[in-house]
C-alpha cells in the first residue's frame, strides 16, 4: 500500500496470470473468501474497499498484478466509501500513479474529463491550424520558415517580464530606424544573452535562422486588411493564444514540437517526406521510464529534432531531483542534443530556453560525422555516470 498526494494505492501480485480476477455468472468481482485469498484484482478489491470504509481514506485506487516481467497484466480498480467500484482499463506500467502524474489520470480515467494537459493540447492544436493559415494568408512564408517565425516571437515574448520587449512598440513604421522585425530580433537576442547560450558561432546560427524576421518584405509591411504588419498581427496571436500556455505549463509535453507537426501536416503531409518525424509525448515519457532515468543522470539525445525526448528526460529528472542546486545542474549539465537540420536545431533550442533550460546543450551537426560531432561531444565532460542516448531506427 502506499499513499501518494491525496490517494491510497493497493495492489496485490500473483505469480501467475491465471490467477489475475475471478468473476460471478453476473460479470462482477467475487469476493468469497478463496477468490479474494487466490486472486489479484479481488484480493486488491476486498483490501482496498476496507480501507475506504474503515479509515479517513476516500480515494483508492486497487490494483492487481499477475505475472513476471516479461508477460504480466495490471489492472486498476477505482474504490470509493461505496459498495461499487469502477473498472480502469489496463495499464503496462504504473507511472500513471507518480505523484506527478496521478491527479491527471484521475481526471481523465475516473471522472472522465479532460485534463489541463488535453485540454490545452487540443486548443493549442485549433490556435496552430489558424495560425497556419494566418502565415501563409499575410506572411507568404515558406514551409520551413513557419515554425521558425513562431519560435522567434515565443523568445522575444520571452523578454515581456524582464521589460526587454513590448508588443505596443510593434508599429509597423521605422522607428529609431527599426521595424517590427528588427525589434523581435534584438528582443531574442536579449533571450539568448539571457540564457547564456554560447558560444557565439552557436548563438549567431540561431539568430540566422530566425533572420527571417528581418528579411521578409511582406512580414515587416502594414497589411491593409489588418491594420498593422503581420508580424506584430502573429505576435499578438501567439501571446494571447498560446505563450500564456507554454510558459507556464509543467508537463513534459512538447508544445513547440506538436506545433511544428501542425505546421507540417498543414503544409501537405505529415512531415515524414522531409525527414521530420516528431515523437509524441507518451512515446517519449515511456523511453524515460524503460531506461530508468534517474536525476543525475546525463542525457544524449543524437537526432533531437524538436527536443521532444529532451524535454521529457528534463521533466523526469527534475521531479527527482533534491532541492534547486541540482535542478540548476541537470539543466546546465545534463541535457545534450544534436540535430542536422538547422531550422530544426534552432526550434529545439527555443524549446529548451522556454522549458528553463538555462544554457540549451544543442549542437547543429551531423551526430553520424565523427569529425563535425567530436566537439559536441568533448563538450559533455562533466558527465556523472554513461550517457543515457535514445535510440533511433
Amino acid at each position: 500500500m502506499a499513499v501518494i498526494d491525496d490517494f491510497v494505492l493497493v495492489i496485490e501480485d500473483k505469480f501467475s496470470i491465471d490467477r489475475q480476477e475471478k468473476l460471478t455468472d453476473q460479470k462482477v468481482l467475487a469476493m468469497d473468501v478463496k477468490s479474494i485469498t487466490d486472486y489479484a484484482v479481488n484480493g486488491a478489491c476486498y483490501y482496498g474497499k476496507h480501507i475506504t470504509q474503515h479509515s479517513s481514506f476516500k480515494k483508492v485506487f486497487a490494483v492487481g498484478v499477475s505475472g513476471d516481467e516479461k508477460h504480466h497484466v495490471i489492472s486498476p480498480l477505482w474504490l470509493d466509501d461505496r459498495d461499487g467500484y469502477k473498472k480502469l482499463p489496463d495499464i503496462e506500467s504504473f507511472v500513471s500513479f507518480s505523484p506527478q502524474n496521478i491527479r491527471e489520470y484521475y481526471t481523465r480515467y475516473v471522472l472522465e474529463e479532460p485534463t489541463d494537459v488535453e485540454k490545452t493540447t487540443a486548443q493549442i492544436l485549433k490556435d496552430a491550424a489558424e495560425l497556419h493559415e494566418y502565415l501563409r494568408t499575410y506572411g507568404t512564408l515558406k514551409d520551413q520558415d513557419k515554425p521558425l517565425v513562431v519560435a522567434g516571437i515565443l523568445l522575444a515574448l520571452d523578454e515581456i517580464e524582464y521589460h526587454g520587449f513590448d508588443i505596443n512598440s510593434l508599429t509597423g513604421d521605422q522607428t529609431q530606424g527599426m521595424r517590427d522585425g528588427d525589434k523581435l530580433m534584438h528582443a531574442i537576442k536579449g533571450r539568448l544573452t539571457r540564457s547564456n547560450v554560447g558560444p557565439d558561432a552557436k548563438r549567431d546560427k540561431l539568430l540566422v535562422e530566425f533572420s527571417v524576421l528581418q528579411t521578409s518584405f511582406r512580414l515587416n509591411e502594414v497589411n491593409d486588411t489588418l491594420g498593422k504588419t503581420p508580424l506584430k498581427y502573429y505576435t499578438e496571436f501567439v501571446y494571447d493564444r498560446i505563450f500564456r500556455n507554454i510558459k507556464y505549463q509543467k508537463t513534459s509535453e512538447d508544445f513547440i514540437g506538436r506545433f511544428y507537426g501542425e505546421f507540417m501536416r498543414y503544409s501537405g503531409g505529415d512531415g515524414q517526406t522531409l525527414g521530420i518525424i516528431l515523437t509524441p509525448r507518451h512515446i517519449t515519457d515511456l523511453m524515460c521510464d524503460l531506461v530508468d532515468l534517474k536525476a543525475n543522470d546525463v542525457v544524449l539525445d543524437p537526432t533531437c529534432g524538436t527536443g521532444g525526448f529532451l524535454i521529457s528526460a528534463m521533466h523526469k529528472m527534475l521531479s527527482m531531483a533534491n532541492g534547486e542546486e541540482q535542478k540548476r545542474h541537470i539543466k546546465k549539465k545534463q541535457l545534450y542534443g544534436i540535430e542536422l537540420q538547422s531550422n530544426m536545431f534552432a526550434v529545439a533550442a527555443a524549446n529548451m530556453i522556454l522549458r528553463g533550460d538555462g544554457n540549451s546543450n544543442l549542437v547543429c551537426t551531423d551526430f553520424f560525422d565523427a569529425e563535425s560531432c567530436s566537439g559536441a561531444i568533448k563538450g559533455c565532460n562533466n558527465w556523472v555516470n554513461e550517457p543515457t542516448i535514445f535510440p533511433r531506427n
